[in-house]
């Protein structure tokens, strides 16, 4: 994030600079929807541009006694990397306001709060278009591709049956909470609508007091906690007739990766505040 000002001291003093930096941080993690999901890996200042994921197969059950005084054959672990590739984003606003660049400004406070929602909203637009790019699908009302997807298909306790089904087949580990284990579901409002109507919704107002709760969520059902997104995928025109199709993400601990946003002072999200001068306005993101 940027900011352009006419006037002002070249740099603002670490005491500030730490009071934007960790508003910006703190008000886009609260903000974050897709990201809270993932599981998160740290990438150092200075260690490369790609960070590493590792996938650890299980092991099989052992069912074959040991025999006395021989070592058995030892296990094969196998384990797949999985790789990404950090991007930067970044955008400014250039002001003609003159702002005291030593103090906490007003104005500054309310762009900073802009932007959070600004690099939030960009972080869950990449990492939902990541997952939605997966394979694993199920369609509503039993449909068996996108474009039998008709208006009448909503999403229904037995569409979240299927899906707790599909992914305890493949072992898809849980999220612990409170001792018990739950998968998590990311939703529309539509769906939302639809599946908050079920004689089986318990809402997060019921425990919300004894549980520690994230960014959205509204309540469970049937062993998932639901998550509330107004940037959920929908794909236009994808239906039967014509319509558009939401998208609903279940998932398990660990189905995904994210970068680590890290904590102020040590944040790849950081704030810039510049005056004119030395390249202020013509490299407003210090990208040079």
């Amino acid at each position: 994030m940027g900011i352009l000002n006419m006037t002002g001291n070249q740099n603002l003093h670490t005491t500030v600079q730490n009071y934007y930096d960790g508003k910006l941080l703190m008000e886009m993690e609260k903000q974050l929807v897709f990201y809270q999901g993932g599981q998160r890996k740290n990438l150092p200042k200075g260690n490369g541009k790609v960070v590493e994921f590792w996938r650890y197969e299980p092991f099989n059950a052992v069912t074959a006694p040991l025999t006395e005084g021989v070592v058995p054959e030892g296990q094969a672990l196998n384990m797949q990397k999985v790789t990404a590739e950090v991007k930067t984003y970044g955008g400014y606003v250039a002001t003609t306001d003159v702002l005291d660049m030593t103090g906490v400004n007003t104005q500054t406070n309310q762009l900073v709060h802009l932007m959070a929602k600004q690099g939030a909203l960009s972080i869950d637009h990449l990492v939902r278009d990541a997952i939605s790019a997966g394979e694993n699908v199920l369609y509503m009302g039993g449909k068996t591709s996108r474009s039998a997807v008709s208006s009448t298909d909503v999403l229904t306790l037995d569409d979240i049956r299927r899906a707790v089904r599909m992914l305890e087949k493949a072992g898809a580990p849980k999220f612990n909470r409170g001792g018990k284990g739950y998968y998590k579901a990311i939703i529309g409002s539509d769906a939302k609508f639809s599946i908050m109507g079920d004689p089986l919704w318990e809402d997060k107002a019921k425990y919300q007091q004894a549980e520690q709760i994230e960014n959205g969520e509204i309540g469970k059902l049937f062993g998932v906690i639901f998550i509330e997104s107004s940037e959920t995928a929908v794909y236009k025109a994808a239906g039967a007739s014509g319509i558009d199709v939401g998208a609903a993400l279940v998932f398990g601990e660990d189905a995904y990766g994210v970068v680590d946003l890290g904590i102020v002072g040590a944040s790849p999200v950081r704030t810039i505040v510049k005056p004119l001068g030395s390249a202020g306005s013509a490299d407003p993101l210090d990208q040079t």
